[in-house]
């Protein structure tokens, strides 16, 4: 697959990191974890500009996230759970990652829409639950640069730093989720205890 990104990298530039980043989105097996540290690669050794790189790369994740959106907002969650079961493998996915993103939705509200573009696993498929939650567009459009923009500058310029040692970076994704789960976690408690014992003062 690294032949293949850097191919379409080395022949379409810019846009080509973009184009990478949308199937990324559309269909999950494809890593960003690569695909962008390839990228911070690519400029380390001058053949590209970091800005335009991450420009390209969140231009593309957040192209790739409307789909994804629009189906949520077309198509009933109960359909999509059956969908994803029958067809899902083909996506690398399955109800089980529909409803674990429709929690993280239901507990932190639309700020999960930013967070969960940090998180390997359902960065793509919150996008989902923000469709079938009828999240305005310009709130999600909006969460979701941030995160992204986040995320895909942490990986651009990790690979950049790294150099041809790029393909370390994923190793490194691991405790950096881990990280942001337990803020969320610790949002959530926040919140909760906040709402339970403060809600009528």
């Amino acid at each position: 697959m690294t032949e293949w990104i850097t191919e379409i990298m080395n022949s379409l530039g810019y846009f080509g990191i973009a184009f990478l980043m949308f199937l990324e989105n559309l269909f999950p097996p494809i890593p960003s974890e690569l695909i962008m540290p390839l990228a911070g690669f690519t400029v380390a050794q001058g053949k590209m500009q970091l800005v335009p790189a991450i420009v390209a790369g969140v231009a593309g994740t957040i192209l790739g996230a409307y789909p994804w959106y629009y189906a949520g907002k077309l198509v009933s969650e109960e359909r999509l759970r059956q969908l994803a079961d029958r067809h899902g493998r083909w996506l690398g996915l399955s109800s089980a990652d529909i409803d674990k993103a429709d929690r993280w939705l239901r507990k932190y509200g639309n700020s999960a829409v930013l967070f969960c573009r940090l998180v390997p696993g359902v960065r793509t498929l919150i996008s989902l639950p923000a469709g079938v939650s009828e999240m305005p567009l310009i709130p999600f459009t909006i969460y979701s640069t941030i995160g992204s923009a986040l995320w895909v500058g942490l990986l651009t310029i990790g690979g950049y730093k790294m150099g041809a040692n790029y393909g370390l970076i994923e190793t490194y994704i691991g405790p950096f989720a881990k990280i942001i789960l337990l803020i969320l976690v610790i949002f959530c408690i926040l919140w909760s205890v906040k709402k339970k014992f403060f809600s009528d003062v």
